[in-house]
């Protein structure tokens, strides 16, 4: 199971990863939304985790785009703004998922899990 991380506060980046890595997860993670986009063209993953506020490229264009690419990748946001990826004019992919933070690391496990068993 390859999962995309997008997350520009490195600390959170770093923990998140631990965390997926530690439930069994290859986890591929980028500090912005283009940098990670330009990963998604070269290689498929099953699941993108993206903040949504980011420099060069937010997580809302990035999960557009990689639906694009791939339809069948599942999206699950991960912010401090969920009213934003929830409002309906943000294009956001409509079957995303979103993780308010604070959020513990077992919440975050557990819904990428029930995510991919969707």
């Amino acid at each position: 199971m390859k999962i995309l991380l997008a997350e520009d506060d490195n600390d959170m980046r770093r923990f998140l990863a631990k965390a997926l890595q530690n439930a069994g997860y290859d986890v591929a993670s980028f500090d912005n939304g283009l940098s990670a986009y330009n990963r998604l063209r070269e290689e498929p993953f099953e699941l993108l985790l993206t903040d949504i506020v980011m420099p060069e490229m937010d997580g809302i264009e990035l999960a557009r785009r990689a639906t694009e690419l791939d339809p069948d990748i599942k999206v699950m946001f991960i912010t401090g703004f969920a009213a934003v990826a929830l409002n309906p004019d943000s294009q956001a992919p409509r079957d995303a998922k979103v993780l308010s933070k604070p959020f513990h690391l077992r919440d975050l496990v557990n819904e990428v899990e029930k995510l991919i068993a969707a």
